[in-house]
């Protein structure tokens, strides 16, 4: 096994497990202890993780985007929730912005049996997805490719959302904090979502549970520029206070309603 592919499966690892310990790593890849802890010291030179005694951590605060395949393990279950809600808000013949988070494939998935959406996207993961939509119309921003992210980034993509007056945006992101806001893992990334934003009537944050109160790298906006958010389980006490008082709708599964 490459040495590539091994931190590749480490990184999974340490997301889905939160830790990771060398000796363990060692025996699984049948590879030496110190052969492990030269891919750590990568992983946390790319700020992925931090390092501890005997193995490392999972670096929350992280600046670095992650793998797409690595995003797209974390919390299927609820990203799943959030695109069945989204499916019931989302109208035939709407003109939407879809950002390139692993939640907008999820919503890509949900609402195939709509008619003749516009779709302006900057994932390529969405245009794979939505490519057998024979009714829809379907664009992308062009620009400069994220390999990791599978996103299109850079001014050619901001200029072209910008062209765009879209009915609604659906985005994701890295962290939500309500003194804070709305945050992503890097600048390029939150550029993006801030074009979206200013060129949609109607603003749609689509945010799993486990990123409530978390802090990432840069600030996209605050929750005045949101008028909905759209998550898989229902906020604690704080969060509905803040919501109500900014004046953002917050949906959820019915079920968590009951609860």
């Amino acid at each position: 096994m490459l040495a590539a592919e091994r931190r590749k499966i480490i990184l999974e690892k340490v997301h889905e497990e939160k830790k990771v310990i060398v000796s363990e790593l060692s025996k699984e890849f049948d590879v030496s202890e110190e052969t492990i802890r030269r891919d750590l010291d990568k992983m946390a030179e790319e700020g992925h993780i931090i390092k501890s005694y005997g193995g490392a951590v999972i670096n929350e605060k992280g600046s670095i985007d992650l793998p797409f395949n690595v995003r797209w393990k974390a919390n299927p279950g609820g990203k799943q929730k959030i695109a069945e809600i989204i499916n019931t808000v989302i109208e035939d013949g709407d003109h939407i912005f879809l950002d390139a988070s692993t939640t907008a494939v999820f919503i890509a998935k949900s609402i195939k049996q709509k008619s003749h959406l516009t779709v302006i996207t900057n994932s390529i993961e969405n245009l794979l997805e939505m490519g057998d939509t024979s009714d829809w119309k379907i664009i992308s921003t062009g620009g400069s490719l994220h390999p990791g992210s599978m996103s299109l980034l850079g001014k050619r993509a901001s200029d072209c959302i910008e062209q765009y007056n879209a009915d609604k945006v659906f985005l994701s992101c890295k962290a939500i904090d309500i003194a804070k806001g709305v945050m992503e893992s890097n600048e390029e990334t939150g550029c993006i979502k801030q074009s979206m934003i200013e060129s949609a009537a109607k603003v749609y944050l689509a945010v799993d549970s486990t990123k409530f109160d978390k802090v990432s790298f840069s600030t996209i906006c605050s929750f005045k520029k949101i008028d909905v958010v759209i998550t898989d389980k229902k906020p604690d006490s704080r969060w509905l206070k803040m919501f109500a008082e900014q004046e953002v709708t917050c949906l959820y599964p019915e079920e968590e309603e009951n609860e």
